[in-house]
C-alpha cells in the first residue's frame, strides 16, 4: 500500500496496462470545473493535488492513468497515481484535462520575434535558383540582426518566450545569435529571466566592433549561470562555418557547457563535419541542429559519441535546409528532440513541430509500403513524438534529471490540455489527441516548477498588451534600420 495512497496501486506501469488501459470511470461528461486559482503554488511547502485528470507521464516506471491524480510539493512532484489522499493540500480539479509534461524545444531563434511571417515564403539562401531571391541568411543575418539594440533583443525575446508558455512549451535553448555586446547578451538574459520559464541560453555569435563572443561566456557563466539550481541554465553555441569555432569549442568545454551548432548540407558543413568526426572531435555534450546532408561517417560518429540531434521538421522542409533525417536519426540509434527554429518562416507552437514529425516518417514508410519494400522501419506513433517533444529534449538539454516528464522527484513543469473542447472531444486516445488534433487553444493552464504561469487560457502577470506596443515599435525601428519595406501582402 502506498503511504500516500487511497489505493493500493495494481496497475503494472506502461502504456495499455491497468488504469492506463481502460475508459474513465465515472459519468460520460467531465465536472465543470469550478473554484479559485490556487494560491502560492511553487512555493517552499505548498501543496497541491492536480486531481482527476487523464495523465500521460512520460515515466515507464510511473505509467499513465485514465484518472489520475499528481501531487505537487513546491516546486517538485510528490507523487502519481490513480488516487491519492494528500491530506491539507488545495485541489486542482483537472477533469477532462490531459496532464502531461511541459514541452521542450530544443531550438528556437526568439530574437527574431518581431520578424514574425516575414520570410514565409522564403528559403535558408540565395542558391542562384528564381524563388531565393527572399532568404533568411541575407535578410535576417545580414541585415536585421546587424541593427538590434539591447531593447529590441529584450522585448522580442520576451514576447516569444510568453508565447510559447502560452502554447504550452516550458523550457526552451534560445538560440540568440545577438551577442553583438555584453549589453546585448545581458538584454537576452534578463528578457529570460523576466519570462519565468525554464530556458537554455544558447549563446551564440555576435557582429560588429564590440561583440566579446566568445569570451564573454566565462563573464556570463559566472555572473547569471553560476547555479545549476535555477530556471536559466547556458549552452555554448559553436558554429562550425564560422572563422574560430575552434575557440568556442574549446570554452565551452571549459565551461562544462552543452556545444550546440547548426549542421546544415547547403552551407557546405559536410566536409568540415567529416574532419571532425574523423578527428574524434564529438561528444556526448554537442547538440547537432538539422543534421541535414550529412555523410554516413559523420552520423555514426555522432551516435557513437552520443551526441544530441534537434529537428526543425517544418522549417527544414520549407526552408530548404534538405530532406529532415528523422529516419536516418532513428536508423543510427539516436531519439531527436523537436524545434521550433524561426518564427520569421513558421510558428513556434509544439503541436505544429509533433504533426509535422509524425507525417513526415510515416509518409516515407508508407510509400515505401505501396511500392512493395520489406524490412520496413516501425511507423511512429504519437506516443513517439510527444516523447520526442519533452523527454528527448529534456535529455539533449541535460535536464532529464528535473524536467521532461513526471516523476516523482523532478520539477513540476506540467500542462494541463483541455481534452473537452471542441476539437477534441469525445476523447478516445490520449497520445493521438495532443499529436493529431490539439493546437495552442487546447493549453489550459501551465506550472513552471511548480509555479502555475498560465490559468485556464489566460497567461498570469503579463500585461500583453503593454508588451504587444513595445514588440511592435521594436519591429517599426528594426525594418526601418535595416532598409527593407513591410508590405503586409507581399514578401
Amino acid at each position: 500500500m502506498c503511504g500516500i495512497c487511497q489505493s493500493t496501486i495494481v496497475s503494472a506501469p506502461g502504456e495499455g496496462s491497468g488504469a492506463a488501459g481502460g475508459a474513465a470511470d465515472g459519468p460520460a461528461a467531465p465536472r465543470v470545473r469550478s473554484g479559485p486559482m490556487p494560491a502560492g503554488t511553487g512555493e517552499r511547502g505548498r501543496r497541491l493535488l492536480i486531481r482527476g485528470g487523464h495523465v500521460l507521464s512520460l515515466d515507464p516506471d510511473v505509467g499513465d492513468f485514465a484518472v489520475g491524480d499528481v501531487l505537487v510539493n513546491g516546486s517538485r512532484i510528490e507523487a502519481v497515481a490513480p488516487m491519492l489522499d494528500a491530506g491539507d493540500a488545495e485541489i486542482l480539479d483537472a477533469a477532462g484535462m490531459i496532464v502531461m509534461p511541459g514541452f521542450v524545444d530544443t531550438h528556437h531563434h526568439q530574437f527574431e520575434t518581431a520578424l514574425r511571417g516575414f520570410l514565409a515564403d522564403g528559403i535558408l539562401i540565395n542558391d542562384g535558383h528564381p524563388h531565393s531571391a527572399i532568404n533568411y541568411y541575407e535578410h535576417v543575418l545580414q541585415k536585421f540582426s546587424l541593427v538590434y539594440r539591447p531593447s529590441d533583443v529584450h522585448i522580442n525575446e520576451l514576447y516569444g518566450s510568453l508565447a510559447q508558455l502560452d502554447a504550452g512549451v516550458t523550457t526552451v535553448m534560445d538560440v540568440s545569435q545577438i551577442h553583438h555586446s555584453p549589453e546585448h547578451s545581458d538584454a537576452a538574459v534578463q528578457a529570460l529571466r523576466d519570462a519565468g520559464r525554464r530556458a537554455v541560453l544558447g549563446y551564440f555569435e555576435g557582429w560588429g566592433d564590440r561583440t566579446k563572443y566568445p569570451d564573454d561566456a566565462r563573464r556570463l557563466r559566472s555572473e547569471a549561470f553560476a547555479s545549476d539550481d535555477q530556471l536559466l541554465t547556458m549552452a555554448m553555441g559553436g558554429e562550425i562555418y564560422l572563422p574560430g569555432y575552434e575557440r568556442a569549442w574549446e570554452i565551452g568545454r571549459e565551461l562544462a557547457l552543452p556545444i550546440a551548432l547548426h549542421v546544415v548540407g547547403t552551407f557546405g558543413m559536410a566536409p568540415i563535419f567529416d574532419e571532425l568526426a574523423r578527428a574524434g572531435r564529438f561528444g556526448p555534450d554537442n547538440i547537432f541542429i538539422h543534421m541535414t546532408g550529412m555523410s554516413d561517417l559523420g552520423w555514426k560518429a555522432a551516435a557513437d559519441a552520443g551526441a544530441h540531434v534537434s529537428l526543425s521538421v517544418p522549417i527544414e522542409m520549407v526552408m530548404r535546409h534538405g530532406m529532415p533525417p528523422i529516419q536516418k536519426a532513428l536508423d543510427v540509434g539516436l531519439q531527436p528532440s523537436l524545434s521550433s527554429d524561426v518564427e520569421c518562416t513558421m510558428t513556434a507552437d509544439p503541436f505544429t513541430q509533433m504533426r509535422a514529425a509524425l507525417t513526415l516518417q510515416r509518409a516515407f514508410v508508407n510509400e515505401a509500403a505501396l511500392g512493395g519494400g520489406e524490412n520496413l522501419p516501425d511507423l511512429l506513433t504519437a506516443r513517439d513524438v510527444i516523447r520526442m517533444a519533452t523527454l528527448e529534449g529534456a535529455r539533449g538539454l541535460k535536464l532529464d534529471h528535473k524536467v521532461g516528464s513526471l516523476t516523482p522527484g523532478k520539477e513540476a513543469d506540467i500542462v494541463l490540455l483541455d481534452a473537452t473542447a471542441i476539437n477534441v472531444a469525445p476523447l478516445n486516445h490520449v497520445p493521438g489527441a495532443v499529436v493529431t488534433l490539439m493546437e495552442r487553444s487546447n493549453v489550459d493552464t501551465v506550472m513552471v516548477a511548480g509555479r502555475i504561469r498560465k490559468w485556464r487560457g489566460t497567461l498570469l502577470d503579463v500585461d500583453l498588451d503593454r508588451l504587444r506596443g513595445e514588440l511592435e515599435a521594436s519591429r517599426d525601428y528594426l525594418f526601418e534600420a535595416a532598409g527593407i519595406d513591410r508590405d503586409l501582402f507581399r514578401a
